[in-house]
């Protein structure tokens, strides 16, 4: 074809495609940046912005709109400020945070904008889903009914938890928090609980830590993990816990169970406030901006039990909280328990004493689970309670060299083998079986004859001896409501042969 020709031909294409364009003129507003620095910037020249809307700055680095004025608007930046300076372009694009969500992110390490830090490619996600999203109504929630379990019979005995529950856990640093959530999760390896653990500022070694811990012990495929480290823009882990709560309610939406953890809450705090000051927002109480209560209530709003018109599902959150030198009472702390169904106080004082998991049983307190609690633990433990209780009370004043009766002394002793069998190694969570076990050993005072260094001893070996002996016990589940009588026989005997082996062996 001559050239000519060929030339007119591309220009005949040119031409259709040109035509089917609808030609309109448009108007796009360009903002420019006045300060940046530490993680926010102000910016000015875009007065139709909306709250949370995201921007995006001509370095392709993104920002999130959290506070208008009347000529500037302060946003956070959701990544790094390499080449962010006054003068930089910004644009609105009309559009607010959003997330990845799906079944491609279980067994996943992400942020919360669905990055992979695990070394593998992007994870395929299903949708996306806004980072902020409204608390389901009251008409589209259900009764918390079916227990969620925690393997760690302290727990589950006294302050059991309910799937669609806000339970806070609350303590000093260092007195395993964090190892009662990661309990938790790895005891819903045998159940279909997805669970999603969100990190904030914690030590990526911490992190590291719990990854391990979940890949060996637990059903990683079913977890995922969503990571605002230290390192990383104060803006994503300040978005962290709102993004994998967004993960989480999509597939409580689907129909299924969901535990949300979230370690912790007094970081996240600590770092909107570090935002909010850098904003020159009002300083409240602490230095802590004004809405530090919504901010967590909104979040924590979410978690639900939903009806069976909205999918049947649940999000269970598990907030994690730190106190200093045990005061409970400072502002974040009270405000979360205020926010949460009740709470789980680790002691620092039992922890060091080396009863662990560490938790005061006085103090903490579960305002929905006891409905939901399987109901043949709930039988045998009502009075487990109590009775720890007074063993408390009675070991503190015969610390003073008080003479005790024969009648106390046989207390404080029972007692002393109630708090060895609520004492438990990590990732070792009981089955229901196991725990039925423990409670009907020591309330038939099957303990009560065994030395009290052989508790331990008696509590490893009785999945085994169970399993062998009486494996209608190990059988036990959600839908038993009492031990017949002739299981608690079988089971009594089981138990008595246990210890007696095992006197037997020290003799």
């Amino acid at each position: 074809m001559p050239l000519a020709d060929e030339l007119r031909a591309w220009i005949g294409r040119a031409d259709s495609r040109l035509d089917g364009l609808a030609a309109a003129p448009g108007l796009e507003r360009i903002g420019r940046v006045l300060r940046v620095g530490d993680g926010v910037a102000t910016v000015g020249g875009l007065p139709e912005t909306r709250l949370d809307e995201l921007l995006v700055f001509e370095t392709g680095s993104f920002g999130l709109a959290i506070d208008l004025g009347e000529e500037e608007i302060g946003c956070i930046l959701l990544g790094e400020a390499d080449g962010i300076a006054a003068g930089t372009a910004v644009r609105g694009t009309g559009e607010v945070a959003r997330t990845p969500v799906g079944h491609g992110l279980l067994g996943r390490v992400v942020d919360a904008v669905g990055t992979p830090l695990d070394g593998g490619p992007a994870p395929a996600a299903e949708a996306s889903l806004p980072v902020e999203r409204p608390a389901p109504a009251i008409v589209d929630r259900a009764l918390v009914q079916r227990p969620l379990a925690t393997g760690l019979l302290v727990i589950d005995a006294m302050i059991p938890l309910g799937r669609g529950q806000r339970e806070l856990i609350v303590g000093d640093r260092g007195t395993g928090k964090t190892a009662v959530a990661v309990d938790t999760i790895i005891n819903q390896r045998d159940t279909e609980v997805i669970c999603i653990y969100a990190a904030i500022g914690q030590k990526s070694s911490s992190v590291n830590n719990v990854i391990d811990a979940v890949r060996r012990f637990g059903a990683f495929e079913r977890c995922l993990f969503v990571i605002g480290g230290p390192d990383t823009a104060p803006g994503l882990q300040w978005l962290t816990p709102y993004a994998a709560c967004s993960m989480g309610e999509y597939f409580a939406e689907q129909g299924k169970d969901v535990l949300l953890v979230i370690d912790d809450l007094t970081k996240h705090a600590a770092v909107y406030r570090q935002l909010s000051l850098l904003l020159r927002r009002p300083p409240g109480r602490e230095a802590y901006p004004g809405d530090i209560f919504y901010i967590h209530s909104r979040l924590l709003e979410r978690a639900a039990k939903l009806s069976p018109e909205k999918g049947g599902g649940s999000l269970t959150a598990l907030p994690i909280a730190e106190t200093q030198s045990g005061n409970i009472s400072a502002y974040v702390p009270t405000n979360l328990i205020s926010i949460t169904d009740g709470q789980i106080y680790l002691d620092p004082r039992l922890f060091y004493e080396d009863q662990k998991p560490a938790v005061n049983v006085g103090l903490s307190v579960s305002r929905v689970g006891g409905k939901t609690q399987a109901p043949v633990l709930k039988g045998l433990a009502e009075s487990l309670r109590l009775d720890y209780q007074q063993f408390l009370e009675l070991e503190v004043f015969t610390r003073f060299g008080t003479m005790v009766d024969e009648r106390t002394r046989k207390t404080i002793d029972h007692g002393r083998r109630i708090r060895a069998i609520l004492a438990q190694p990590q990732f070792t969570p009981l089955s229901l079986g196991e725990q039925v076990a423990l409670v009907v050993a020591v309330k038939d005072g099957i303990l009560d004859g065994l030395p009290l260094d052989r508790v331990e001893p008696f509590r490893a070996g009785l999945a085994a001896w169970l399993s062998a002996h009486c494996p209608e016990a190990m059988r036990l589940g959600e839908a038993d409501h009492t031990l017949s009588e002739a299981l608690h026989r079988r089971l009594v005997e089981a138990l008595t042969g246990l210890a007696g082996s095992l006197a037997e062996r020290d003799g």
